[in-house]
């Protein structure tokens, strides 16, 4: 019987297996990396609001709370946007013909709510409460960014489960004080007053100015023991916050 293949064709058949291997690699690694850019996080982007609301114009240039239109953030799953009367409580007596401010007026006449976009969205599966993590210190900036500096709000953090673990995992790491004689949820928003009167936040924790900056938050090796400490102040326990039902219910 004659020869069907030549030689040759070993040589086809071994780059055919190689170059699909290859394929299959390049493929994996451009999906992965798509899923895990700001295409897909959109971290790092703003969307359009109905309102260009700028928190460093309030929350540092008038020092306004964050807890005055995030009402339920220290006891309640969400944090709480800010409805049109809250809005309308200073807006009703300053800027009161600004073109920007329309929508609000607009939704004040019409009864009808203020739409806005969400940001930080995990997804259907995922419980995540604001107020425990608050109330056991966690500052805002850990997982929105320097919100206190944001002209308009953008996401900072991917909320990707790994990212989650990190903390969960090793809380020590993301535990500080600040101000002595505190609590921890008003540690958390003791650094923004802090912020408004001295940017620099000259004289406040490494820990603190991190936070303020919107860099990753770990604290350095020397304070992962008074993290510790902290983590048994605030009654913080590892088996809890590793088990897969704390955010999987």
């Amino acid at each position: 019987m004659a020869q069907l293949f030549k030689p040759s064709a070993n040589s086809v058949a071994r780059m055919s297996i190689m170059a699909t291997g290859l394929a299959v690699v390049l493929i994996f690694g451009l999906g992965m990396t798509l899923s895990r850019g700001s295409l897909n996080t959109r971290v790092g982007l703003a969307p359009d609001q109905p309102v260009p609301f700028s928190h460093q114009h309030h929350a540092t240039e008038l020092g306004i709370d964050c807890r005055y239109c995030h009402t339920t953030v220290e006891k309640s799953a969400a944090a709480g946007m800010p409805g049109t009367e809250t809005c309308m409580s200073c807006h009703s007596q300053i800027w009161t013909n600004s073109p920007l401010l329309d929508p609000v007026r607009q939704s004040q006449v019409q009864n009808r709510p203020l739409r806005w976009v969400k940001l930080n969205k995990v997804p259907e599966f995922v419980y995540f409460n604001h107020a425990v993590h608050v109330n056991k210190g966690v500052s805002c900036n850990t997982c929105h960014g320097p919100v206190q500096t944001m002209q308009m709000a953008y996401k900072a953090r991917s909320l990707f489960m790994s990212w989650c673990l990190e903390c969960h995992q090793q809380p020590e790491k993301y535990m500080f004080d600040g101000t002595e004689g505190l609590s921890p949820r008003e540690q958390v928003f003791d650094l923004y007053k802090k912020y408004q009167l001295d940017p620099s936040l000259a004289g406040s924790s490494p820990v603190e100015q991190k936070l303020a900056r919107g860099d990753e938050q770990r604290v350095p090796k020397d304070l992962e023991a008074r993290g510790v400490e902290l983590m048994r102040l605030r009654g913080l326990k590892k088996a809890q916050m590793t088990d897969c039902y704390t955010c999987h219910r």
